[in-house]
């Protein structure tokens, strides 16, 4: 009987222990949780969005303009800062009140936490120190309050991952993100033969902006080291037309950029010479167009006018001759035959000279050893 009442004790004992155990790991879950950085940095962020959330905050500078506060959570729950707090970006923020906050707000610097060996875990990249030598950073530093930086092409608390667009989203992204500022080149681009193939044929293989002028590492296009400069331009533009996998898809002849370099104004550019006409100065730079169009440069109706851009004395002969051509294509016409002609001339030429020195060698070392006699 005492055995029994010994073994009921211990497994009362034995089921109190449990259920404490049990209470134990529950309370360290729900600590763990309650003391997360997600939760915590969304505790924060509720206090910012009292007024931050209201989407008719706004606030009216001394310039008589408008800056919307609104912050749309919605949106910056799904952004890659989602996890992270308010003040982990406008970390000068150090106290609220009833009254809200201080109103000279630091600009946010992204630096902060995109950097080599950065111990938050933010995607690392030299973009930031690319940025630095970039035409957009120097407007910066002269004080240039139009001029773009993170949070214009980004966005602010509405980022969203590269990853997540197609090809083809990001292209018509990208061109609207710049024509904030550029709106004037943007409406030309958009005309243009690469803008309509984007827009109107939704084809994703078409440059934008940054395919030609870089994105962190953009430069005037005066500068040596910009990729649409007068000596570089040519190989920028031979990235897709200079491509066989272009040629292959849509029928674009891959030799455009090989005739070019072999033609004069292509082997001056070689040399470093400037004034000479490149692929924009007959093209078109944003307002590129077929040349069957009426308002293409290209036009043969245009021909004339876009010659004597160099050439005061440019007339209707101009438009006659055939461009971009290349003397081992049967469509360059005459050029092929005369080139083969003088190909094969020069080789028998150089041939039948080699055999003369051979046999005049071969005669002096006979009269040579004739003499030796």
């Amino acid at each position: 009987m005492r055995s029994i009442r010994i073994n009921l004790e211990n497994g009362k004992l034995m089921g109190i222990f449990k259920v404490n155990i049990l209470f134990f790991i529950i309370s360290i879950f729900v600590f763990t949780k309650l003391n997360s950085p997600e939760l915590y940095s969304q505790n924060q962020n509720q206090k910012c969005l009292i007024c931050h959330g209201k989407p008719d905050f706004k606030l009216k500078n001394d310039d008589g303009s408008v800056k919307q506060l609104f912050v749309n959570d919605s949106l910056l729950a799904r952004s890659p800062h989602s996890k992270i707090s308010c003040y982990d970006c406008h970390n000068d923020i150090v106290e609220i009140t009833a009254f809200g906050h201080k109103k000279n707000v630091n600009k946010v610097q992204c630096t902060r936490c995109h950097y080599e060996n950065n111990p938050v875990g933010a995607p690392e990249t030299e973009k930031y120190l690319e940025f630095q030598e970039s035409v957009h950073q120097l407007e910066l530093n002269k004080g240039n309050p139009n001029a773009p930086n993170c949070q214009s092409c980004h966005g602010s608390h509405d980022i969203v991952k590269r990853k997540s667009l197609s090809s083809l989203e990001l292209k018509k992204k990208i061109t609207q993100i710049c024509a904030k500022c550029h709106l004037d080149i943007y409406a030309v681009y958009k005309n243009s033969i690469h803008g309509s193939e984007l827009f109107e044929k939704n084809n994703a293989d078409v440059p934008s902006c940054t395919d030609c002028h870089g994105e962190h590492t953009i430069k005037k296009h005066d500068d040596p080291l910009s990729s649409v400069y007068e000596t570089k331009i040519y190989g920028t533009c031979g990235e897709c037309h200079a491509s066989e996998k272009i040629f292959e898809k849509y029928g674009i002849k891959s030799d455009k950029i090989k005739t070019y370099e072999s033609s004069y104004h292509g082997i001056a550019v070689q040399f470093g010479e400037k004034t000479v006409a490149n692929c924009a100065s007959c093209h078109g730079v944003h307002d590129i167009r077929p040349q069957d169009d009426p308002a293409s440069l290209i036009n043969p109706a245009n021909i004339v006018k876009t010659c004597g851009k160099c050439h005061p004395d440019a007339n209707a002969n101009y438009t006659m001759g055939k461009i971009h051509l290349n003397p081992h294509n049967e469509d360059s016409g005459s050029i092929y035959y005369i080139s083969g002609f003088f190909k094969w001339l020069t080789l028998i030429t150089i041939f039948l000279l080699a055999i003369h020195v051979m046999l005049d060698l071969f005669r002096k070392l006979k009269h040579k050893k004739a003499l030796t006699k």
